[in-house]
C-alpha cells in the first residue's frame, strides 16, 4: 500500500513536470489559479484545457491548480458580483432579492441573472490578469530553487535560441 501512494506520487510529479521550465510551469500555475477563481462554475475546467492546448501549456499542472481553488471560486462568487456592480454601476440600482427575481417574468430573470454573471466576468478579469503575472514573478523564484527543476530552464532556454524562439 505504501509503496504504491509513493509510485503515484513520483508519476504524478513527472507528470507535473513533463519537461519545461520554472517560468514555463509557473505560468501554467498561475493562469490555472486565476481560470480556477473564475466567477462561471463549470466553465474553468474547459478553459483551462483551452489555454494549455492553445499555448502548449503542461495539461495535469494547469488542471491541478484550477482544481486547488475551486472552493475559493465558490467564495468569491458574491464578492465579485458586487465589486462588478460597482464598476459598471452610473446609477443607482436597487438590491435585487431573490423574492424579487421569484415575481418577474422567466426571460426578465435570465437577464438579471447574465447580468450579474457578466459583472462577476469583470472584476474577475480586473484581479486576474494583475494576480496571473505576479503569481508567474513568486512561483518562477519559488520553482528555480527545486533541484528537479533547477536545470531545465538553461536547456529549454538554449533550445527555444536554437529553434529562434528568442
Amino acid at each position: 500500500m505504501r509503496n504504491s501512494a509513493i509510485e503515484i506520487r513520483h508519476k504524478l510529479a513527472g507528470w507535473l513536470r513533463q519537461g519545461v521550465s520554472p517560468r514555463r510551469l509557473a505560468l501554467t500555475l498561475a493562469l490555472g489559479f486565476a481560470v480556477g477563481c473564475l466567477p462561471v462554475v463549470g466553465l474553468p475546467t474547459a478553459l483551462c484545457v483551452v489555454l494549455a492546448m492553445a499555448l502548449r501549456l503542461n495539461l495535469p499542472a494547469i488542471q491541478a491548480a484550477n482544481y486547488m481553488v475551486m472552493p475559493l471560486q465558490l467564495l468569491l462568487i458574491a464578492p465579485f458580483v458586487r465589486l462588478g456592480g460597482w464598476l459598471v454601476s452610473l446609477t443607482p440600482k436597487h438590491a435585487m432579492g431573490a423574492r424579487m427575481l421569484l415575481h418577474l417574468l422567466p426571460i426578465r430573470v435570465f437577464w438579471h441573472l447574465a447580468s450579474f454573471a457578466g459583472q462577476a466576468l469583470l472584476a474577475w478579469l480586473v484581479f486576474a490578469v494583475p494576480a496571473v503575472a505576479l503569481l508567474t514573478v513568486v512561483l518562477t523564484l519559488v520553482l528555480r530553487k527545486v533541484p528537479a527543476l533547477a536545470g531545465r530552464e538553461q536547456v529549454s532556454g538554449s533550445a527555444s535560441q536554437q529553434v529562434g524562439l528568442s
